[in-house]
């Protein structure tokens, strides 16, 4: 009776200033967990996403005008016949020495208006639209035959495909789109028209898959199909090389890694006075931005995170040193009334407990969907595969710094109604 009248008292007096706790320890919980499953997410995409040293890519068969960011621009006969040959031939031709290269991997990429992210989705489109608007469903989908593809995974040591001459298999690695596609796939039937032939799904759902390297899973969709799909040089987008440096040491390869972007450099010299452009991400650059990326956010993310956790405990035990300061009298009464020390300070704990108690509960429901939320918005980028571990990380900060402040009010209080 003697608790529970004084977290009535307390009810009547703190709504307000609990409130604000309650937001605080809400911010701590999911800034923490949301920023470390983010750093763990990309930590270990780096992995996965750099398998080689370089990737590097250049756009086919340029047309005389093109619009680029809702600019148009007139092409040189120089680059438009640079645009139907291999990289290699363009790195060559610049005066790169290709011997600095080894695991070299060329493959073209094929797209045509003719097929579109819209195409695609065939039957389901409307619904897709009402559910996702926000998609460029007039983007033209990206293929990629099977062999090609293959060529890729062997260098990157992913998995590798085969498809009969009537089927085809969407990969897709982005989480979002990934949904988008599966839906698409999932009746087990779908079939697509590309030049001039149908193919049916292998598979009911994306397989996982890439071929540009990035710092995270970013891939929307390749289609594969088969080697003797009729796609025409003409239908060419993109080509992509990917390969490692011939190098035995970390300097040897921040060497020729300068190469690339250098300005200095012998290539991007030739490259700019020809008017012409290469592409691509080398994997020193990739980890170098993702790292300072990702030990920003933690920064950030520790920094406001403890910041609110100490500042809702030092407002729970200062107020709850008042309190006991104030009540001195009654634990005075309670000795008075035959209560022993044991009991005093038993109902002094479960009072302490439940005054701390109640904002972090409140807390933790509310950072469950809070958590949730923050990681449909970081979908490219955080995974919840990396929520468990992070969390747990989130459990053990809390439990040290609000435990702590918890022990010492208890701790502070039971000297203040001390018997003299």
């Amino acid at each position: 009776m003697f608790v529970l009248r004084q977290l009535n008292n307390k009810i009547n007096t703190m709504v307000a200033s609990m409130s604000v706790i309650c937001l605080m320890l809400f911010m701590t919980i999911s800034i923490l967990s949301s920023s470390l499953a983010l750093r763990n997410s990309m930590q270990q995409d780096l992995i996965e996403m750099t398998p080689v040293d370089l990737n590097l890519t250049k756009t086919a068969n340029l047309p005389e005008k093109y619009v680029k960011y809702g600019r148009e621009i007139e092409t040189t006969e120089k680059q438009r016949e640079d645009s139907k040959i291999s990289i290699k031939e363009t790195l060559i031709n610049n005066g790169f020495d290709m011997k600095l290269l080894k695991d070299v991997v060329e493959v073209p990429i094929y797209a045509s208006n003719n097929f579109t992210w819209g195409d695609f989705c065939g039957d389901k489109l409307e619904k897709l639209k009402l559910k996702y608007p926000m998609l460029q469903y007039g983007t033209a989908e990206q293929i990629v035959k099977v062999s090609d593809y293959n060529k890729i995974a062997r260098l990157y040591k992913t998995e590798e495909y085969s498809i009969d001459d009537d089927e085809f298999i969407m990969l897709c690695n982005f989480d979002s789109m990934k949904q988008v596609r599966d839906m698409v796939l999932a009746n087990g039937n779908k079939k697509i028209e590309i030049a001039g032939k149908q193919y049916k799904s292998k598979y009911n759902e994306c397989k996982n898959g890439y071929i540009e390297m990035t710092g995270s899973h970013t891939n929307t969709g390749i289609i594969l199909v088969p080697d003797n799909c009729l796609l025409s040089e003409n239908d060419k987008e993109i080509f992509i090389l990917a390969s490692n440096y011939n190098a035995n040491s970390d300097e040897e390869r921040e060497e020729i890694d300068n190469l690339f972007k250098s300005d200095d450099s012998i290539l991007i010299k030739n490259l700019d006075s020809n008017g012409l452009e290469l592409d691509g991400q080398t994997k020193i650059t990739v980890i170098q931005s993702s790292v300072g990326l990702a030990t920003i956010i933690t920064f950030i993310a520790i920094y406001l995170g403890i910041i609110f956790l100490i500042a809702s405990s030092a407002i729970l035990a200062l107020k709850q040193l008042t309190e006991s300061s104030d009540n001195k009298e009654r634990y005075i009464v309670l000795r008075k009334i035959g209560c022993d020390e044991k009991m005093i300070n038993r109902a002094l704990f479960r009072q302490i407990g439940i005054f701390f108690m109640a904002p972090l509960t409140l807390g933790i429901i509310h950072s469950i969907f809070g958590i949730q939320f923050a990681l449909e918005v970081m979908a490219g980028l955080a995974s919840k595969n990396e929520l468990l571990p992070s969390a747990i990380a989130t459990v053990v900060i809390i439990g040290l710094i609000y435990g702590a402040y918890f022990l010492a009010t208890y701790l502070g209080s039971k000297n203040i109604i001390k018997e003299e």
